[in-house]
């Protein structure tokens, strides 16, 4: 996001075994309870060396990302 970008591919460099890039923040429309809402919306992009760094732990992390950033409240009780 610092560069304005939407989406783009983190590149690992030796010796990192995952980067997370998280992208700009922008206005999209989304349907919430049957309504069309405009809510803040980024892409967040994992990439990782699958010899080091299983598929499922990684997205178990993103989705964990993804909660801590959507309620960061969760930080504080720890969920």
């Amino acid at each position: 996001g610092i560069y304005g970008s939407l989406l783009s591919t983190p590149i690992l460099n030796p010796p990192q075994s995952g980067i997370l890039g998280m992208h700009k923040i922008e206005k999209r429309p989304i349907a919430l309870n049957d309504q069309v809402v405009i809510r803040p919306m980024m892409y967040v992009a994992l990439s990782y060396d699958h010899r080091i760094v299983d598929g499922e732990q990684a997205v178990r992390f993103l989705v964990r990302v993804k909660q801590q950033l959507e309620d960061p409240e969760r930080m504080l009780i720890e969920v």
